[in-house]
Formats: structure tokens, sequence, C-alpha cells
């Protein structure tokens, strides 16, 4: 009987797979950190392998997998392009997993499958238009439109973090300078902040992990700022300030109803930088714009892009995932509830 659903969120420094049952309850999870001794797809392929045999479920139950990978996406192809953060270049993602656990595979950008989440499941429900800006080791932007995630022809779209948004440094990919990745990522602040510690002006950071990049995490910087370091604050601000300039940008070429932040840091530190994105975005459009979108915070957490890359296999390969309600009139194409 095949009734178990995958969905995988391949991160810069985690990976989480969960395993859904027909009607999208979790039946089995199991994360890791993204770089170990088995290395790349190994490492994807290992990870689904032990959760369903710590679970004892047989891998001939899977249905579908679902993945979500950070990068653009050939969607045809079910290929991972490019992933800069983390070093992947044209990998065969839906290749390799269909032959290793005999199911259909949707490959999909990591926000873009949290974003789907958050418009089924979430803090988008009931939204006809909803992008999604997820600061991390980099930043990820997703779109749901009308029920259907926003994607080029035949290639996933919303590379958000690369858009430009001052003159300033290179972003990872090394195109153009002053991107919102390299302006107002985890890492961006992250580095800014080890500067500080370094120069002294962040001794409770200082304290707590150093000037180590690697061990200045989300949590660790929202410490920094309970703790009293006003530097570490002010970065934070000025990220918060630079992801509502982003905000604006959206909001003239889409106006979607919701704009939904997520990632850890914003789990980390919500209010700080959702009051900062607000300010800037409802200061910065144009007047007509002002009451017709709102900021919102992402609900599921790391369940986000799991959830939503489950969904989208169910939608592709079974019955199509649940039509949110709301104001809006569902979709044609996302009217049957995950299950039912």
């Amino acid at each position: 009987m095949k009734d178990i659903w995958i969905g995988f969120d391949l991160g810069g420094t985690k990976m989480l797979a969960v395993a859904f049952d027909s009607d999208m309850n979790p039946v089995a999870r199991r994360r890791r950190k993204t770089r170990g001794s088995d290395a790349g797809i190994a490492r994807i392929v290992s990870t689904i392998k032990k959760m369903l045999d710590e679970s004892e479920i047989d891998p001939k139950r899977v249905a579908g997998i679902g993945i979500g990978c950070p990068g653009p996406i050939d969607l045809d192809a079910g290929r991972l392009l490019s992933s800069p953060n983390l070093g992947w270049d044209t990998v065969d993602v839906r290749e390799v997993l269909s032959k290793q656990f005999d199911c259909p595979v949707a490959v999909v950008n990591d926000v873009d499958a949290g974003v789907y989440g958050e418009y089924l499941f979430g803090a988008a429900e009931g939204s006809r238009c909803v992008v999604g800006i997820f600061p991390g080791t980099g930043i990820g932007g997703g779109c749901v439109y009308e029920g259907k995630i926003l994607h080029g022809a035949g290639i996933s779209c919303m590379e958000i973090g690369h858009t430009r948004i001052s003159s300033g440094v290179r972003c990872s990919g090394g195109e153009i300078p002053g991107t919102l990745e390299t302006e107002a990522s985890r890492l961006a602040i992250a580095s800014e902040a080890a500067k500080l510690a370094y120069r002294g002006e962040a001794p409770a950071l200082f304290k707590d992990a150093g000037t180590d990049l690697s061990s200045i995490r989300s949590g660790t910087l929202a410490d920094a700022v309970t703790n009293g370091d006003k530097e570490v604050e002010r970065v934070i601000k000025e990220a918060a300030t630079v992801i509502g300039y982003a905000v604006v940008n959206v909001v003239h070429m889409l106006c979607p109803d919701k704009i939904v932040l997520g990632g850890g840091l914003v789990e980390a530190m919500e209010s700080l930088l959702l009051d900062g994105v607000r300010k800037t975005a409802h200061a910065c459009v144009m007047p007509v714009y002002k009451d017709r979108f709102k900021v919102v915070a992402a609900k599921l957490g790391d369940d986000a892009a799991v959830m939503g890359a489950a969904a989208l296999a169910r939608s592709e390969f079974g019955e199509a995932p649940a039509a949110p309600q709301g104001d809006q009139e569902p979709s044609q194409n996302a009217k049957k509830k995950p299950g039912k």
C-alpha cells in the first residue's frame, strides 16, 4: 500500500526528513547536519533510509518524495542547478532518489516549498498571493499565486537574495555587488557581529562565541542582544531595514496580501526583525499600497519546507492538497484536502 509521503528539506547547515501518512500527519522524522562523512546526495539517501528503518516503515509504502533544495532548480529534469552556499552544481536529485526509493520525486526550491507549506497549513492560509522571504545562510524567496508556486518556464525563480539592494559586497554567486543576501542574511549579520566581538564592542557575544563565525548562530545573536550588546542589536536592525526595502520592491511588483518572513533568524528574534521590516515597508511603499499587505512571521518553523514539499509531491502524484479557506476563491488546482 502506497500511503507514505516524504518531505525533505535540504538546508545550508541541516537537513530534515519527515514522513507523512495519507492525512498529512507526521509519522517519522530525522534531522542531521548537511555536511558529514557521507557527503552530497548520498547523505540525503542515507537520511531517508535511516528514518524509515528507525520507524519500521516499509520503503515500499512510499508513494512519493518532495524535496526542497537551496538554489535554482531545473523543474523538468528535477535537477539542482546551482547552490553557492552548499557548493553544489548540477545534481540530478530526482534521478537518484527515484531509483533509490522506486517512487516519483518532486524537486523544488526550498523556500518555494516553505512558502507552499505556510500557504496550505500556516501563516498564509487564505491568501491569494503570498511571498516568502527566508533569511538564513543566504536569503531565499518564494511565491504562491492563486494556489500554485510561481515558476519560470521550466525553472524556479524568486531568487530574491540575489537582487540588488545597494552598492556593496559581491554576493556568493559573484555576479553583482550589494545584494539582499550580502547585506541582510544571517551569515552577513554574523560576520559583522564577529568584527564587533573582535573589537570589544560586543562583550556578551565574545564571551558566548568568541569571534568564530561558525559559532555565531541565530540563537547566539539573540542572546547577545538580550544580554546588552547594543552594537549587535544595531546590526540586526539595519538588516531588518534592508529586508524592508526588499518587501517594498515585492509589493510594488506583485502586491501580495501576505509577506511571510521565516527561518531561524526570524524565529530567534521575531519582534526585533518584524518590527523593523514593517516600519520600513509601510514608510516606503506608495500610499495606495499601505493597507494592501501584511508582514507576518512563519508559523510552521522547520516543518514548513517538509510539509510543503510532501504536499507538492502529493499534489503532483496523488490527490491535490487542501485549498485554504479565506476570502479569496480557491484555484481549480487546489480543491482537495490531503487524504480526502
